[in-house]
């Protein structure tokens, strides 16, 4: 049974409480060591999973995804457990659900539905996911490899319970490969501007072009390639930004750091409170961001890009 105590709290005030005691509880907390078990151990089935996943889809770790529709009849015959997106990029999942150790059957029928649901909305990015409570090394290594050309995510369920409750872990353990850019390999398949005012909100785009004015004065040469998975910036070297325009009023884009310093302008950037990642390659900074926190931040931005534009030239 944890503890509580009251300890005072010095504190300055402003107005007339100008100095005082603020008196708060503190909970001196035991440790106590779940037991690990399989819901089927603890009478729960897959039917009862998924109700748990209906009620909140964002325990998967996923993001606040949406749900389209649960059992999903697919031409084949199947049922996929459930089909769900994100309002904000659209992207939509395909996410298959099973207890115990992952099996062979299950990987073919996630992608199998993947692909069914890919052909019928083409113009839609679509994930393959599947959920198990056990997803051993050899059908892991599988799963790794169909993800170099499949974009499917691995999430494994861990189920503990202490005293009469049950806690539901999902761990992702393998997500979506971040292979190189199209535009460095030569594959990019060029649009218009329009293609992108048509697909995505024009306040997203907008943070775009803000970027680009306050670029302009320090790389007079910049060049933007607009194609159909992303917006490209370069100069007469290679590309060293990505940007990838919202549904939403902000803006997600990449940038290029191949060096020894590119935690150091991630910390920099979060410093600031521009939010900010180190992809997996570690040399992709993957950034979202505002109109007011692009004009709140100008210097810091103009830095990263000339430090990415610098090593691009290299």
């Amino acid at each position: 049974m944890a503890e509580q105590r009251a300890t005072p709290v010095t504190t300055a005030l402003c107005g007339p409480f100008r100095h005082g005691i603020i008196w708060r509880n503190i909970v001196d907390y035991n440790y106590q060591k779940p037991k690990q078990v399989r819901l089927r151990d603890v009478g729960k089935d897959e039917k009862w999973l998924q109700e748990q996943i209906k009620k909140d889809a964002s325990i998967l770790g996923l993001g606040d995804l949406s749900i389209i529709e649960r059992e999903r009849k697919q031409i084949t015959g199947g049922r996929i457990d459930f089909l769900m997106y994100n309002p904000e990029d659209g992207v939509r999942y395909e996410i298959e659900v099973m207890l115990g150790k992952v099996d062979e059957s299950h990987i073919i029928r996630t992608i199998e539905y993947w692909d069914i649901e890919r052909r019928r909305f083409q113009s839609l990015e679509h994930r393959a996911v599947i959920v198990a409570e056990e997803i051993t090394n050899r059908f892991f290594n599988i799963i790794n490899i169909l993800n170099r050309s499949i974009p499917i995510i691995a999430i494994q369920l861990n189920v503990t319970t202490y005293e009469n409750n049950l806690f539901l872990n999902f761990i992702k353990v393998l997500d979506i490969n971040e292979p190189a850019d199209e535009e460095e390999q030569g594959t990019a398949e060029q649009v218009d501007r329009k293609y992108w005012e048509q697909r995505a909100n024009i306040k997203s785009l907008q943070v775009f072009d803000e970027i680009i004015n306050l670029l302009k004065p320090n790389i007079s040469d910049l060049r933007i390639t607009y194609n159909r998975n992303h917006i490209a910036l370069g100069t007469t070297g290679n590309n060293f930004s990505w940007f990838h325009p919202r549904k939403g009023s902000h803006i997600h884009f990449d940038i290029k750091i191949e060096d020894d310093d590119v935690r150091e302008w991630v910390g920099k950037l979060e410093e600031v409170g521009i939010e900010s990642r180190l992809r997996s390659n570690g040399k992709l900074i993957s950034i979202v961001i505002t109109t007011k926190e692009v004009n709140e931040n100008k210097e810091i931005i103009n830095n990263v890009y000339k430090k990415a534009d610098e090593l691009s030239r290299e």
